[in-house]
C-alpha cells in the first residue's frame, strides 16, 4: 500500500484538530457549551401610568412599559420559556429625594409591578434591585450626606426596602448598590420577616464602567448624577479585589453571584465560578447591548450572530445564565431551532 503520510502528519503527530470540525453533525456532537432559553433573564423598565410602551432612544428595541404592558410582556416571556424578569423602575421626578425615601413605600412602582406580574404570571420569576439610584434626586445608589455616599445608613434602608419587595412577591432580591455588609443585612432582614425562601442574587462585582450610559437614560438618572460612583463601584483594573468582594458576599449568605458588566469581565466570571461554585450570572449591560444594535443597524456586523456569540461566551466563561435585553429576541430564535 502506498504510504500517503504527509509532512503535516509528522508535524502534528497525526493529531489533526479539523477532524472534529469536518461536518455539521461532528461539530454539534462535540460542542462544549450551548445557549438555551433557560439561560436568559430579561431586564425590563417600568414607568407610571397605563397603556404606555415608550421606546428608549439609546437602546433600540427596548421600551419603558407601564405595569399593564409589563404584565403582557411577562406573559410573552413566560410563553417563550424565559425563567425570570429583572425589573427596574423609572419613577416620577417629584418622588425622588436626597435619601431615596420612595424606596420604602410599600406601594411604590417597583412593588406594584411585582405584585401585578406575580398575580398574572405566577410561574415566572421576578428579580428586584434595591439600589437607591432610581429613587434619589442625585442619581447615586445610596444616601448622600455631606458629599459622601454613606454606607451604613444606606444598608439599613436597602434592607428595609428588600423586605417590602419580598412582601410584594419578589422571588429574588438583587442588591446592586455595592455597600459593604449589605448581603448579610438583607439576609437577616428577610429571615426576620419570614422570607427565608426569597433568594439573594448579589451584584458581587459591579465595576465603575463606561458601559452603563443607556441604562441611566432608561431610568432617567443620567442628568441627575453628581460626581461619579468610584467610591463604591470596583475599579475596572482590579480583578483580585473583585474576587475578595465576592467572597464576602458568599460568606454573608448570597445564593447567587453576578458580574456587571459582562463581556469586558469574562475573566471575573470564570474566576468567581471556579472560586465559589455558586450559580454565577453576567449582566450584559445597556452599553454592550447598544453597541451591537448600533453596529448591526449600520450594517457593520451581523447583529444576530454577534448577539448569540456574545451570549455563548458567557456560558464558556462559566456563567449559569445572563441578564440580557436580547432575551426575548434570542428566545424567539431558539424556539425555531
Amino acid at each position: 500500500m502506498q504510504d500517503r503520510t504527509h509532512l503535516v502528519d509528522d508535524i502534528t503527530g497525526h493529531r489533526r484538530m479539523r477532524r472534529n470540525r469536518k461536518a455539521d453533525w461532528t461539530r454539534r456532537l462535540v460542542q462544549e457549551n450551548r445557549l438555551t432559553v433557560d439561560d436568559l433573564i430579561w431586564p425590563i423598565f417600568i414607568v407610571p401610568g397605563s397603556g404606555i410602551v415608550d421606546p428608549i432612544a439609546a437602546m433600540p428595541g427596548v421600551n419603558r412599559m407601564s405595569i399593564d404592558k409589563a404584565v403582557e410582556a411577562a406573559r410573552e416571556a413566560a410563553g417563550l420559556g424565559i425563567p425570570a424578569l429583572a425589573t427596574f423602575p423609572n419613577i416620577e421626578m417629584e418622588l425622588r429625594d436626597e435619601t431615596g425615601s420612595n424606596s420604602l413605600e410599600a406601594n411604590n412602582l417597583i412593588n406594584l409591578a411585582t405584585a401585578a406580574i406575580k398575580k398574572a404570571v405566577p410561574n415566572i420569576g421576578v428579580i428586584t434591585d434595591v439600589a437607591l439610584d432610581p429613587f434619589t434626586s442625585h442619581g447615586h445608589d445610596g444616601i448622600l450626606r455631606g458629599g459622601e455616599i454613606v454606607n451604613d445608613e444606606t444598608v439599613d434602608q436597602v434592607a428595609r426596602a428588600a423586605v417590602m419587595q419580598a412582601d410584594a412577591g419578589a422571588d429574588i432580591i438583587a442588591p446592586s448598590e455595592m455597600m459593604d455588609g449589605r448581603i448579610g443585612a438583607i439576609r437577616m432582614a428577610l429571615d426576620a420577616a419570614g422570607h427565608q425562601s426569597v433568594g439573594i442574587m448579589s451584584y458581587a462585582t459591579k465595576f465603575a464602567s463606561a458601559f452603563y450610559g443607556p441604562y441611566r437614560e432608561a431610568i432617567s438618572t443620567g442628568g441627575l448624577l453628581k460626581g461619579d460612583k468610584k467610591t463604591y463601584y470596583i475599579d475596572p483594573a482590579n480583578g483580585t479585589e473583585a474576587i475578595r468582594d465576592a467572597a464576602l458576599d458568599v460568606e454573608e449568605g448570597a445564593d447567587m453571584l453576578m458580574v456587571k458588566p459582562g463581556l469586558p469581565y469574562l475573566d471575573i466570571c470564570w474566576r468567581m465560578k471556579e472560586a465559589f461554585g455558586l450559580p454565577t450570572f453576567a449582566y450584559q449591560v445597556s452599553g454592550e447591548y447598544t453597541q451591537i444594535k448600533a453596529a448591526a443597524m449600520n450594517g457593520w456586523i451581523d447583529g444576530e450572530r454577534a448577539m448569540l456569540e456574545t451570549l455563548l461566551s458567557f456560558k464558556r466563561a462559566g456563567c449559569d445564565g445572563v441578564l440580557t435585553y436580547f432575551a426575548v429576541e434570542v428566545a424567539r430564535i431558539l424556539a425555531k431551532r
